[in-house]
């Protein structure tokens, strides 16, 4: 998909684009993708637009230009579309940005198929990753995950060789939406305090998706512990997410906000917090609010004072 589009140079070789220029086409090269990516789903434009729950007017005008992608709707389109929002943005998965890139063994996995056969293989997988977040890994059976998706048995068997390396997909599809989440969004927080604010609500299990994305990092946390889960997917898909907390926290030690502790003693600790909360609001033992305030009082201690 990323090779797909060629978006050629709109500026004279040899010349330097202003600012205005520059994210014209910028703008611009980003519409291109999206239409690139409406072609390749094999979706009509109306029903493409149902399912990024946008008014298809809206997309139009969007894709015209006459208005902008917001950071919610860039994200459902990678979802919908099978794409993350690194590619709408940059032309590439791995293009550095606001977020830690993951591997491509930690992106959901593509194959060479027909549009009808790869929205059949993302419905599984979606289907899946809701009813083990919902149920649980052990409780569901691939029987169910066929008839919720629609499709046969068979037809789940085709693209996974069972319900483990299934889950272990939607492991992937996990990192895939956090992925997509931040580089939708991070780059419009100015000021590294703000910006890892806005990451770790990004990241609170508050609800809906993000409560059941965190629940497969549970089961997953959980499979691995008992030597049933795959290490190495596990160890890839977390060391992305360590690896942007790390990053901002380097960004603002940096620039003088936070303090000047070593800093894979500080990220361990934010995101071993992090991590051991969202357990406690999934078990129900705290709510998202007590949560979000224990990090921001783990956060106050880290600002540098002021004189």
């Amino acid at each position: 998909m990323a090779d797909a589009v060629s978006v050629p140079a709109t500026t004279p070789a040899g010349a330097v684009p202003s600012t205005g220029e520059a994210a014209s086409s910028s703008a611009e090269a980003v519409r291109g993708r999206v239409r690139s990516c409406i072609e390749e789903s094999g979706l009509a434009q109306r029903e493409f637009a149902r399912r990024i729950e946008l008014e298809e007017t809206k997309l139009s005008k969007a894709l015209k230009g006459t208005r902008r992608f917001s950071p919610a709707e860039l994200v459902r389109i990678a979802t919908v579309g099978g794409v993350t929002v690194n590619w709408l943005v940059s032309g590439s998965d791995s293009a550095s940005g606001p977020a830690a890139v993951p591997t491509a063994a930690s992106l959901p996995l593509r194959g060479r198929e027909a549009p009808e056969q790869g929205r059949r293989r993302q419905t599984i997988v979606e289907t899946a990753w809701a009813l083990f977040a919902s149920r649980g890994l052990h409780a569901v059976k691939i029987s169910e995950i066929a008839a919720e998706a629609g499709v046969s048995t068979a037809a789940v068997y085709h693209y996974f060789s069972g319900k483990r390396e299934l889950f272990e997909e939607t492991l992937r599809y996990s990192v895939k939406l956090a992925f997509d989440r931040q580089v939708a969004s991070l780059h419009l927080i100015s000021g590294p305090r703000e910006r890892l604010e806005h990451l770790i609500g990004l990241q609170l299990p508050a609800g809906g998706a993000r409560a059941q994305e965190f629940a497969i990092w549970l089961q997953a946390w959980s499979e691995v512990a008992v030597g049933a889960g795959s290490q190495q997917n596990h160890a890839f898909a977390y060391q992305r997410w360590y690896r942007t907390v790390h990053d901002v926290l380097r960004e603002g030690q940096e620039s003088g906000v936070f303090t000047a502790e070593p800093l894979e003693d500080l990220t361990t600790q934010l995101t071993s917090l992090i991590d051991g909360l969202g357990i406690k609001v999934l078990v129900g033992t705290i709510s998202v609010e007590q949560m979000a305030s224990q990090i921001h009082r783990f956060l106050e201690r880290l600002v540098v004072a002021r004189p």
